[in-house]
């Protein structure tokens, strides 16, 4: 099984550490590729970033020619752009947003969502309530921290914001906590038993589900709401900086 992983921005060194959550989440005979947009932002924080993301990543999947693929995981936190990449492929498409709430509904009644700064909060949470799972959040709560920020090199840095903005979480009554974005990745390890509440990575949450998908043969529905694109011209701009 080959599951493609996309990340949301340019910045390679992301990707490459999202790619190594998600081969260690990958189960036995699973193959794990990661896959950078050409162009792009560096790093998706707020609305102008995410649509721009969104329109990099299915162009990135449009124009792919590397080997097939089982599955693809779209590995940005409250990003845009699932709906329509549902609509491109035809291999079932796991986000990490989602994926990681929906495991976090098995584990707790109530979860907390972690992420970086607090302009993103807001869509994160309009995108959890677009996947149908925003009804059992209680907190979606910004450590401050930039999504650049997590791969500077200081992960004490990373652990006591991630931490205290986890203690904020809790205070609202969640059970479960969620890592808000896909450079957290490998943040659980370190802060599970210390917060005594379980955390889910989205990009491993992401992995297992497809993989799962991808097991029992199922895959998006054309009925409706994903059917394949209307065949019509459409332009698509050559690349600028």
């Amino acid at each position: 099984m080959r599951i493609v992983v996309t990340n949301c921005n340019t910045t390679q060194e992301m990707t490459e550490e999202i790619v190594r959550g998600a081969r260690a989440a990958a189960g036995p005979g699973t193959t794990v590729t990661g896959l950078t947009p050409a162009w792009g932002p560096e790093s998706a924080e707020g609305w102008l970033d995410s649509y721009l993301s969104a329109a990099a990543v299915i162009d990135l999947l449009r124009t792919y020619d590397g080997p097939a693929y089982d599955a693809v995981v779209m590995a940005g936190f409250g990003e845009h752009g699932r709906e329509g990449v549902r609509e491109l492929v035809d291999v079932p498409v796991v986000d990490i947003t989602e994926a990681a709430a929906h495991l976090a509904c098995l584990l707790g009644r109530r979860y907390g969502v972690v992420t970086t700064l607090e302009r993103s909060c807001g869509q994160i949470e309009d995108s959890l309530e677009t996947a149908g799972v925003g009804r059992n959040c209680v907190a979606v709560v910004g450590t401050g921290l930039s999504v650049l920020d997590l791969g500077d090199g200081d992960p004490a840095r990373t652990e006591a914001a991630f931490l205290a903005a986890a203690e904020r979480a809790r205070e609202a009554g969640a059970e479960v906590l969620v890592l808000g974005c896909a450079g957290m990745t490998g943040l659980q390890r370190a802060v599970g038993q210390k917060l005594g509440v379980p955390v889910v990575d989205g990009v491993g949450a992401a992995v297992k589900l497809a993989e799962s998908l991808v097991g029992l043969g199922l895959t998006t529905s054309r009925v409706g709401s994903y059917a394949k694109p209307l065949p019509k011209r459409r332009v698509w701009r050559a690349r600028s900086e």
